[in-house]
């Protein structure tokens, strides 16, 4: 932590938004918890259903509504940021007991995690065991983790946001996604090292070394970080408005209703992949699980290019909608790079598309991201992060369960004569993707045709 301390202002970005109530060292600590979600997004997104579809011979449907499972506690996002804040404990806590209970149900989910998976590898293809054993422990233990990042990241981000000055919340939030894209890319490699002689034991090993970490990141970037205040037993409790109250004040914003719905579209197009893009290398191009867990890592690279460049921009004023445009026009050709890799069999071509797609999803979520807090009241900062949250995970879970079905029903089709019936089902994911992009693109048209006129009136 020192030597991040003393090289942070060079090398990191977002490094300006230290000051002296807030070190860097301080922030940089409170950033370990979105580097667990990380590691916890990229075991689930990228090895799981690489291990689960190829080497456990899971059908890829299963595996889709399986990483789908955590998008039932996503709408409960917003309740879970307005919850922490009007929080009122006897400490004074509002954000840091959400936080630790959303690690133990990270910890629990991942600590049962790879006997689920290999009950339910034995049930399908072995028929040693009824099928709904494996399949109900798996689904049980994806969802608490789930549940915990979605209440991790919300509050987590909330609290971030508590700790600094309304002119650098936005830079604020974009270090903690940096440090999300980080956690991706060091578990990606780590996975991929770890993996490429594949056995079952090993991959306890990897899932409940994830378990330990995270709770041990979490509670390190938790410590002192928000100020005991004990409240008064005589003093009486102010009025807090309901949920409802609270919604309505922000749905009524200017276009927050078209923001959610731009939000909604772009990361159900940029998501849909999640699930398939590592089968797709395995399958399509020959790639071994070492191989294709490194694309997770390449994916986040792209990533963290677009949430720095991103930053860099909006910091100096720039516009967030014309930001996520370029992010979803940056996908279009992405997705195109990826779908000729197939034919011309090209393991380089493919990891460019892949670059290029994490570098517009990181477009396009912080853009989305940075509206979203511009116009959230400023005592409602838990329940915006919230609501923007919500309707991406609840897109991404969607995504992940159509691109597994898509996938399985679309090898029917045929796209490529030369290629294996296995490869129609993944194209017909992308395609669908850059059609989902093209939506998105239209949506934001009137946003910004509304923002040009309002630019050009000041």
């Amino acid at each position: 932590m020192g030597v991040w301390s003393r090289w942070g202002m060079k090398v990191l970005p977002f490094a300006d938004v230290a000051s002296d109530e807030l070190p860097l060292s301080r922030l940089l600590r409170l950033s370990l918890i979105q580097f667990s979600v990380g590691i916890s997004l990229t075991l689930l997104v990228g090895t799981l259903n690489r291990v689960m579809i190829v080497e456990l011979q899971v059908p890829s449907t299963i595996v889709g509504f399986m990483l789908a499972l955590p998008l039932l506690f996503a709408p409960f996002r917003a309740l879970i940021g307005f919850r922490s804040d009007t929080h009122q404990s006897a400490i004074g806590w509002r954000r840091v007991p959400f936080i630790y209970r959303g690690t133990m149900l990270q910890f629990g989910g991942l600590a049962v995690m790879p006997f689920a998976l290999l009950v339910l590898a034995k049930s399908l293809n072995a028929a040693t065991a009824p099928a709904w054993v494996g399949q109900v422990s798996a689904a049980i233990a994806i969802l608490l983790v789930g549940a915990g990042v979605h209440i991790t990241q919300t509050v987590g981000l909330a609290l971030a946001t508590d700790l600094t000055d309304e002119d650098q919340q936005a830079n604020v939030v974009g270090l903690m996604y940096v440090s999300l894209l980080l956690g991706s890319i060091v578990a990606a490699l780590a996975f991929g090292a770890f993996l490429i002689d594949f056995t079952p034991g090993r991959l306890i090993q990897v899932i409940q070394g994830s378990a330990v970490v995270t709770i041990f990141l979490n509670i390190v970037a938790t410590w002192k970080q928000e100020a005991l205040r004990p409240s008064s037993a005589a003093e009486p409790a102010a009025p807090q408005a309901t949920f409802k109250e609270s919604w309505d004040k922000f749905i009524v914003q200017h276009r927050a209703l078209r923001r959610l719905l731009v939000i909604g579209f772009g990361t159900l197009a940029f998501t849909m992949s999640d699930v398939v893009l590592e089968p797709y290398g395995g399958q399509v191009l020959g790639l071994g699980v070492g191989a294709t867990t490194k694309l997770t890592a390449i994916f986040a690279g792209g990533s963290l290019v677009g949430f720095t460049l991103a930053s860099q921009i909006l910091s100096r004023g720039g516009d967030p909608f014309r930001m996520s445009t370029f992010g979803a026009l940056l996908g279009l050709p992405a997705f195109a790079m990826v779908i000729a890799a197939a034919p011309l069999q090209s393991a380089p071509l493919f990891s460019i598309g892949v670059l290029l797609i994490g570098c517009g999803a990181g477009l396009f979520s912080h853009g989305t991201l940075t509206a979203t807090m511009r116009y959230a009241p400023a005592d409602q900062v838990g329940m915006a992060l919230g609501a923007w949250g919500a309707v991406q995970a609840t897109a991404a879970g969607i995504g992940a369960a159509l691109g597994g079905l898509l996938r399985d029903i679309g090898s029917d089709l045929t796209f490529f004569a030369s290629l294996p019936r296995t490869a129609n089902g993944y194209l017909a994911v992308y395609l669908l993707e850059m059609l989902l992009l093209a939506a998105t693109l239209a949506i934001m048209v009137p946003m910004l045709r509304q923002q040009l006129v309002t630019s050009a009136k000041r």
